[in-house]
């Protein structure tokens, strides 16, 4: 930390809220404890604070917005809503969330203060997987969003990428690449049940949506709950909120238990008492080359990770011996890797253990957090 008097510094989301991992939990609280003045401008959620615009987290101050629900409206409101408390705060460094607030994040900088925009997908290639927009447009969309994420780079002070893959499409020399890799704390000190005691329930914890294999996961339930006695702990929102009950339809719904979201603490115990965690994204643009924080999750946690089989994961995960690779869009498959997992405990548990020692060593987030704080000082300086 620079000598002087704290240096004040405000993350924005329009998006993200105070319960939000990466934004809170990692980056702001981090900052915080190394002797920041922080303040979190973000979206309100009831589920994290009760109804009030203004209070103190973990020694984070949290300023709560209410941005419109719909995409379309929040595009045009947000920015201004953002501004309207971002300049109020008077910071030396805005820190930016949301593609949404690329507008703010250049006004701000244009006031002169420093600002960096926190890249947390492949937007060009997210645009392509939403497909609430109609596809003759989806390329177009696609082309004009990387365009004004170039235009953007230039006026940014600095930019913080989630992957290796995202910080190839900024500048090298104002990019640094900050993993969204679990804290090791959060894990560390969970008491689990033991392996070989634990029923035979699989976990996904996550957004429910179609494209993150929401469908097919059920489906496999169908089949693993039958010839194994397995079940599915499924938590998290569905997105759209119709989804649930098209799957509660599904006959492998019987064999799901739904929990709803949990907060951190609430993930770490659900983790340690399930024998695998699910990760079975559709190979869309966006998801090839991603890096789930729930990959790195389970196997912080110790579980045996059952992932779709694409390239980058294949080296992640089979080359540390974390765990199996399927076709994410054959639920037989899936339940086949479930099958496995629990008629060979012991080969499982090991697993586990190769997924755990790999995340001690390289993926967490007391060594990504590092190069977090030297972008800090080196604008600051």
């Amino acid at each position: 930390m620079i000598a002087g008097e704290r240096r004040k510094i405000v993350h924005l989301s329009s998006v993200h809220t105070a319960c939000d991992n990466r934004v809170f939990h990692k980056e702001c609280t981090t900052l915080a404890s190394r002797g920041f003045d922080v303040v979190l401008i973000s979206k309100y959620n009831a589920g994290c604070r009760s109804s009030v615009t203004s209070y103190s987290l973990n020694t984070v101050r949290v300023i709560t917005i209410n941005p419109p629900g719909n995409p379309r409206k929040r595009l045009f409101v947000s920015p201004f809503l953002v501004l309207k408390y971002a300049v109020r705060e008077k910071a030396e460094i805005y820190h930016f969330h949301d593609p949404e607030l690329i507008p703010a994040g250049i006004f701000l900088r244009l006031l002169g203060r420093k600002v960096v925009y926190d890249v947390h997908e492949d937007l060009p290639r997210q645009i392509m997987s939403k497909y609430w927009l109609p596809s003759p447009i989806r390329g177009i969309v696609s082309k004009t969003a990387a365009f004004v994420e170039r235009i953007a780079a230039k006026f940014m002070s600095g930019i913080v990428a989630a992957t290796p893959a995202i910080a190839r499409r900024f500048p090298s020399h104002k990019t640094v690449v900050v993993q969204n890799f679990p804290r090791l704390s959060e894990f560390g000190d969970a008491d689990g049940v033991p392996y070989r005691e634990r029923p035979m329930q699989i976990a996904y914890i996550g957004g429910i949506t179609t494209i993150r294999g929401a469908r097919e996961m059920v489906q496999a339930m169908e089949i693993a709950g039958r010839r194994w006695g397995a079940r599915l702990l499924l938590a998290g929102r569905f997105v759209p909120e119709s989804l649930e009950e098209e799957l509660r339809q599904l006959p492998g719904w019987r064999y799901v238990d739904y929990v709803g979201w949990l907060s951190r603490e609430e993930v770490a115990e659900a983790l340690g008492r399930v024998r695998a965690g699910l990760v079975v994204l559709h190979p869309e643009p966006n998801h090839v080359n991603a890096q789930p924080n729930k990959i790195f999750e389970y196997m912080a946690a110790e579980l045996p990770v059952i992932a779709s089989d694409f390239p980058l994961w294949r080296d992640l995960i089979a080359a540390s011996g974390a765990g199996l690779l399927v076709d994410p869009l054959d639920p037989e498959a899936i339940a086949g890797a479930i099958g496995q997992v629990i008629e060979q405990p012991e080969e499982a548990e090991a697993m586990g253990r190769h997924g755990g020692k790999a995340v001690r060593e390289r993926y967490n987030w007391d060594r990504e957090k590092e190069k977090l704080l030297v972008l800090y000082e080196e604008l600051l300086s």
